[in-house]
């Protein structure tokens, strides 16, 4: 990024531009143009947290939950990551197929959101509908794997869920 262009992405971020405010944390955290300085990484990004970006709820998450830039809280990092997640099921109920692998991802791992291979399964089952390619394979692998570490009643109730969701979201691909 040349200078001139940072000192656009800062104008655009002290006036309110949650996406200009996560770059410029992500700037912060990297020491890319600025200097690497975490304590104004976690300032921005609760910025943007505050406006509603999930990807900077769940970076300032880490930040609290490793004390990196902010004194270190493991209630506020639990606290941040539930609201990506909530933000992330949101998404994922009109169909993002980012938000659905997301939120596949978190209740696998219980990040932010009680763990659930249930649901977990299903999220990562509905988004496979969405993608191809490369992103297509890695889902299924992904899914499959998930997939063994669950029961045979608990791969039914995921695979029963996701059914009756297509069934209520149907997606029509576009041309």
């Amino acid at each position: 990024m040349q200078l001139q262009s940072i000192d656009a992405l800062r104008v655009r971020a002290e006036q309110g531009d949650a996406e200009a405010q996560l770059n410029i944390a992500i700037m912060y955290v990297s020491g890319c143009g600025v200097s690497q300085d975490d304590a104004e990484a976690a300032r921005w990004f609760r910025r943007a947290a505050e406006q509603g970006s999930a990807e900077a709820m769940t970076k300032l998450g880490v930040m609290c939950g490793t004390g990196r830039g902010v004194a270190q809280d493991g209630a506020e990092a639990v606290r941040w990551y539930r609201l990506a997640a909530d933000w992330w099921r949101r998404a994922a109920e009109q169909g993002d197929a980012s938000a659905m692998t997301n939120l596949g991802i978190r209740y696998a791992s219980g990040w932010g959101v009680p763990q659930d291979y249930v649901l977990a399964h299903m999220w990562r089952n509905l988004a496979t509908f969405r993608l191809a390619g490369e992103e297509l394979e890695q889902s299924v692998r992904t899914r499959d794997a998930l997939a063994s570490l669950m029961t045979s009643e608990d791969l039914s109730e995921a695979q029963r869920l996701a059914s009756e969701w297509q069934a209520t979201h149907p997606y029509e691909p576009s041309a």
